[in-house]
């Protein structure tokens, strides 16, 4: 493990980190409010942290497989944990553990929230809170790797063990190119959407937040009631149009702009995606009007936001859908876990590895009359490898082993089963409500610390997809080889 190069990185994230506190520090002063000084101290602690690991010499600037895990999961871990001091400092959330709950929850856009009354906060933590779901959206070390000039070639590494999915690949050959491009398609879905909803009577500051919840597919609002406060069809589908597009692979919009319709029409996992959210979003709208609304055109409009804000991992929510017939619960859980397509800001299990999934019981069901028969599994044009079909089925056996687990040891609070398992659900897969105990209109604070600690795991687990942080427990990853130095290793 080159350890030099870890710290280096890890300097240059939290730099970035304090840079990107700044708009909250000026949205504080703009509106004068009282977290002003929470916002500069907090700058300046992370600021010079980042910049004496910065500092660090003498290293190998090579970033292979092993500093790539390290650099991520640590990244991670040090941004949401550095991340929580505004909200300490200034009092919002004074113990540290709600705190780091919420920067996580935040950081992996899960927004699952431990505040009561979000209305009372100053608009600066406000801003920085949904700030976080922008940032961990694409993802802040994303954001490192196109702006740094000094990672070079090794970013691939970073980029390959934070981005969600699979199969990682570089839309253009430079991996910062790549990068700039995802964040350049980032930035335009961001602008937009706060144009479109400020024309529809949206201010704003509210427009901007809930931007940053949407297209990161985070969640958090300003509003106690969430989306629902805003009585408008025309907000209400605005948003839910981009939550829906942010939950698609984002190497789509770049081959659009290059004109390669075709190839994004065939796409099979944006299909099977778009499939699911259609017959999702009639099913329940058909079920929840015979049982509750009577109005087909409401029904549908909040069936097809929901389904949009549980399938891309969002969690807005513009009803109580907790309150819908069993029939429609059941479909937004299956929801969570299926979550948004591969290079997308969504999380869950991803289209991409359902559709996989999908092809080898096809493919089971056909060698029982052609035993003999080599079937190779394709995406597109593309003959799948049997490693990656390997790693897709362990991970999914993998997801499903954790979830259990994870509901076995939050039901030890005592709560029921229904709620236990949706906690764990949306925390694994960075949604954020869930059902019962925590309902679109429920928070999380009930939970103990060590609960709210063990679901702040399982959101990272969610975000950085399992493997990324395991692998930084195997005793190889540590590993000097030997004649090394623990700087060249």
């Amino acid at each position: 493990m080159n350890y030099g190069i870890v710290i280096k990185v890890l300097g240059k994230i939290l730099k970035i980190e304090a840079l990107l506190m700044v708009p909250s520090l000026l949205v504080s002063l703009y509106y004068n409010q009282n977290d002003k000084l929470p916002f500069l101290i907090s700058i300046c602690i992370i600021g010079i942290i980042g910049f004496i690991m910065s500092k660090k010499s003498n290293c190998k600037k090579t970033i292979k497989a092993k500093e790539g895990l390290a650099i991520v999961t640590i990244g991670w871990f040090l941004c949401s944990l550095l991340g929580a001091l505004p909200f300490v400092l200034s009092g919002s959330i004074p113990s540290w553990v709600d705190a780091f709950f919420e920067t996580v929850s935040g950081l992996t856009t899960t927004g699952a929230t431990i505040i009561n009354n979000v209305e009372i906060l100053p608009r600066g933590i406000l801003f920085w809170r949904s700030f976080t779901h922008w940032i961990g959206g694409m993802g802040i070390l994303v954001f490192t790797v196109a702006f740094s000039h000094t990672i070079g070639a090794g970013g691939f590494q970073i980029f390959k063990a934070e981005s969600p999915g699979p199969m990682t690949d570089k839309i253009v050959p430079r991996i910062k190119d790549t990068a700039k491009i995802l964040y350049i398609t980032y930035f335009a879905m961001t602008i937009l959407e706060i144009v479109l909803l400020v024309i529809g009577g949206m201010p704003l500051y509210d427009s901007t937040v809930h931007t940053f919840g949407t297209v990161g597919t985070g969640g958090y609002s300003i509003k106690n009631s969430s989306i629902g406060a805003y009585n408008s069809t025309y907000i209400h589908m605005v948003i839910a149009i981009f939550m829906m597009l942010s939950g698609v692979n984002f190497s789509l919009y770049y081959a659009l702009f290059k004109g390669k319709w075709r190839e994004v029409l065939k796409d099979g996992e944006l299909r099977l995606y778009l499939g699911i959210i259609f017959v999702s979003s009639v099913l329940i709208a058909l079920n929840i009007n015979s049982t509750l609304y009577h109005n087909i055109g409401l029904a549908f409009r909040d069936a097809f936001f929901q389904v949009s804000s549980i399938i891309t991992t969002t969690g807005y929510a513009t009803a109580n859908f907790d309150q819908w017939a069993p029939f429609s619960k059941s479909i937004l859980l299956l929801l969570m876990f299926v979550g948004g397509c591969a290079g997308s800001t969504g999380g869950g299990i991803k289209n991409i590895r359902i559709l996989v999934l999908l092809k080898l019981i096809k493919r089971e069901f056909s060698k029982i009359f052609h035993p003999r028969a080599v079937i190779p599994i394709k995406y597109g044009e593309k003959v799948i490898s049997n490693e990656t079909v390997a790693s897709i089925t362990s991970f999914f056996a993998l997801y499903i082993i954790i979830f259990i687990l994870g509901t076995i040891l939050i039901s030890l609070e005592g709560i029921d089963l229904e709620s236990a398992a949706s906690a764990v659900a949306s925390a694994l897969g960075n949604v954020g409500p869930g059902f019962g105990f925590v309902g679109p209109t429920r928070t999380f604070s009930e939970f103990s610390a060590l609960s709210k600690m063990l679901l702040s795991g399982l959101m990272l687990l969610g975000r950085l997809e399992i493997f990324t942080i395991m692998a930084l427990f195997a005793p190889i990853t540590w590993r000097t080889p030997r004649g090394k130095s623990a700087e060249a290793a």
